[in-house]
């Protein structure tokens, strides 16, 4: 069960006390997972305010846009597929091949040897690379961390990605990381404490900067809350930088909260898309878990297909796999769906009535 507790604790914070409680779940093999026990607790101040211009009338990112190249269509970058990467690179037809590889900059900072090689390799054979990060911790009232963005500064030096980005999450607290993206309430007061530090990023790195909707399994209370579409905008719009919409993660929060997920992406400012997340989950008796693990499943085509023409300025479409990884052909035919299904229409008749609203 999933519950939360909010308490007054100063006049100058309030804590959220997050606590998520053993949860046991059937796979399809029969047997059991734990979700473990764990608690989590963030310290937001009161006196953070949210931004007090209005949402500016001109945008210097959107009227930049255009400048970003445009990438087509990409896969996660892992060193177990290096080899069939560059194997395939150049020799496979157009419509197979993988034209851009995202990286999880975690995994190459302040590393040598063979991390060093595996982009060396990539980048040598003339893939383009973006990065996708999970440590900036964007709603954490922690100071940026220096040292990390030192690290990431050296990374992008080499790799020199089109673009780069990160979650609306926070991820660490009073300097502890944890080992997930946590949610925010959908105050004005995280808006804020966002805004200030993407602007931070902004002004440090020469790259334009993405920031991702996460997928989430409790609702942080908060007495004036916005909507999550209503939150994710006043972000976008006020430290004035792009989207990268997870269609999956749209997915799974619409099943586990309830809400319709069309209208959720309706909401947003979908000319902010420069880029969209594809990937599989994990469906439980109990909920529906952003694992990255399983095939993308047809319901998540489809809302590929209805997002896909409605971003403007889209400049990517990225395949992410992070567990299960099989073999490089079945990921290869799962990533030849994807290009085809933005083209085509692969889906069943009856999802034609949802793809017909907008």
């Amino acid at each position: 069960m999933w519950f939360w507790r909010l308490r007054q604790q100063s006049p100058q914070s309030w804590p959220i006390i997050y606590t998520l409680f053993n949860h046991e779940t059937k796979t399809l093999g029969g047997m059991l997972t734990t979700m473990s026990l764990s608690i989590f607790y963030v310290s937001l101040r009161t006196n953070v305010t949210a931004p007090q211009r209005t949402p500016p009338m001109s945008s210097d990112f959107l009227a930049q846009i255009d400048l970003i190249p445009q990438l087509g269509f990409g896969l996660g970058l892992k060193d177990t597929y290096l080899d069939d990467l560059l194997t395939q690179h150049g020799t496979l037809d157009p419509a197979h091949q993988v034209e851009w590889l995202e990286l999880i900059p975690e995994n190459y900072l302040d590393k040598g040897g063979f991390s060093v090689h595996v982009l060396d390799s990539l980048l040598d054979a003339g893939f383009p690379m973006t990065s996708h990060g999970v440590n900036l911790s964007l709603g954490s009232v922690d100071a940026l961390n220096p040292q990390y963005l030192d690290a990431l500064e050296a990374l992008f030096a080499r790799v020199q990605p089109v673009w780069f980005s990160d979650h609306i999450s926070f991820s660490s607290s009073q300097g502890r990381y944890f080992n997930d993206l946590m949610p925010l309430p959908f105050s004005t007061e995280a808006v804020a404490v966002c805004v200030d530090h993407i602007l931070q990023i902004k002004q440090r790195f020469p790259y334009p900067f993405l920031v991702e909707n996460i997928s989430y399994y409790a609702q942080i209370p908060h007495p004036d809350a916005l909507s999550e579409a209503a939150f994710l905008t006043q972000i976008l719009e006020h430290a004035d930088c792009g989207l990268l919409l997870d269609v999956n993660n749209v997915y799974v929060n619409s099943k586990n909260h309830g809400y319709d997920p069309i209208a959720f992406m309706q909401a947003l400012p979908l000319d902010r898309v420069v880029e969209i997340h594809m990937a599989g989950h994990l469906e439980t008796e109990a909920m529906i878990i952003d694992t990255h693990g399983e095939p993308i499943c047809p319901d998540v085509f489809k809302l590929f297909q209805w997002a896909y023409p409605r971003c403007r300025n889209l400049k990517g479409v990225l395949l992410e796999r992070d567990t299960n990884l099989p073999e490089f052909q079945t990921l290869l035919a799962e990533y030849t769906t994807l290009r085809h299904c933005a083209y085509d229409s692969l889906l069943p008749d009856a999802f034609a009535p949802v793809l017909a609203r907008s």
